[in-house]
């Protein structure tokens, strides 16, 4: 076996194990809710997070590199971290403490596609035919879901989950193209970002203390073991798995549709461990998010090549 096949079988292996974990956190999230707010989730799993971060990288022997991006980019980060864990993490699981995990995941799932339609008017890319057409499609698929399947009736079981839910997209998109900006070590970027992500939760939790006059619940323990589980996989595990895989590979296009796994094995967790019944309308809705994803990124013209 060549080196270059040793590399290729560990990035797969590592793939794998990121979509896995990926898989995991919907369902996670879901039971986590029982226990505790989504701030609450939230903020706890973004100081896990940033804990677990900064180890990685003082294992890996880079803490220099941490002094100098903040030097050169600390008003990105400070902007970053609004973002990212605080705002989008926090409309999220405001999602899913409305709407069934079943729902929230696929929704979610359509960041794809919103990033490459906004990347016309805020990076200046040209607008392709293939990015309309997996908006059309994709954006069926959430009606579909939302509606329940009862596209003529379009009755919203839980409208407000499912503006969050797109809206959490919205969020997610504009950091990822906010970080095209920086440049560097994207577990340094990652680390910095929630460090001033931080102080916001800080403040939303005084808020939410004093302001409303709400003060904070402890919780139990099944609630610090979910956003412990949160905190270490979603925000850091399946991160640090994913960028190895990427690094270790020589063609990122190998693993690049291991990701396409992680929504159908989503549905089976959520089946399984939070007790829900799959409807038919989040499979079709599903399938039809994939199939606007898979046209989005030019699988399907390149699988219909390959077979032509």
């Amino acid at each position: 076996m060549t080196a270059a096949s040793n590399l290729n079988r560990r990035a797969t292996m590592l793939a794998l194990a990121a979509v896995l974990c990926w898989s995991t956190v919907a369902s996670a999230f879901k039971l986590s809710l029982q226990y505790l707010t989504p701030l609450q989730l939230v903020s706890i799993a973004s100081l896990v997070s940033t804990v677990f971060m900064f180890g990685a990288i003082a294992w890996q022997g880079r803490r220099t590199e941490i002094r100098a991006s903040w030097r050169r980019n600390y008003r990105w980060y400070v902007a970053l971290g609004f973002c990212n864990p605080f705002l989008y993490y926090l409309t999220l699981f405001h999602a899913y403490e409305l709407l069934p995990a079943q729902q929230a995941q696929p929704l979610n799932y359509t960041w794809g596609v919103l990033l490459a339609l906004l990347s016309v008017p805020l990076l200046k890319q040209k607008l392709r035919r293939q990015d309309l057409v997996a908006g059309v499609v994709c954006y069926s698929g959430v009606l579909v879901i939302a509606t329940g399947g009862n596209l003529l009736g379009l009755q919203f079981d839980q409208p407000w989950g499912v503006v969050l839910a797109l809206l959490s997209t919205l969020i997610w998109s504009c950091y990822w193209l906010l970080n095209t900006r920086i440049g560097g070590s994207a577990a340094v970027n990652l680390f910095l970002t929630f460090c001033c992500g931080l102080p916001w939760l800080a403040g939303a939790l005084l808020w939410q203390g004093w302001g409303q006059g709400d003060s904070w619940q402890w919780p139990p323990l099944a609630g610090w073991v979910g956003a412990l589980y949160v905190g270490l996989f979603e925000m850091g595990i399946a991160f640090l798995l994913w960028q190895a895989a990427m690094m270790s590979c020589d063609n990122t296009a190998r693993i690049s549709n291991f990701i396409y796994l992680s929504p159908p094995l989503s549905l089976l967790l959520i089946a399984l461990l939070v007790g829900e019944k799959i409807q038919m309308a989040t499979i079709a809705g599903l399938a039809m998010i994939l199939l606007g994803v898979a046209i989005q990124q030019g699988a399907l013209k390149r699988l219909l090549f390959q077979r032509s």
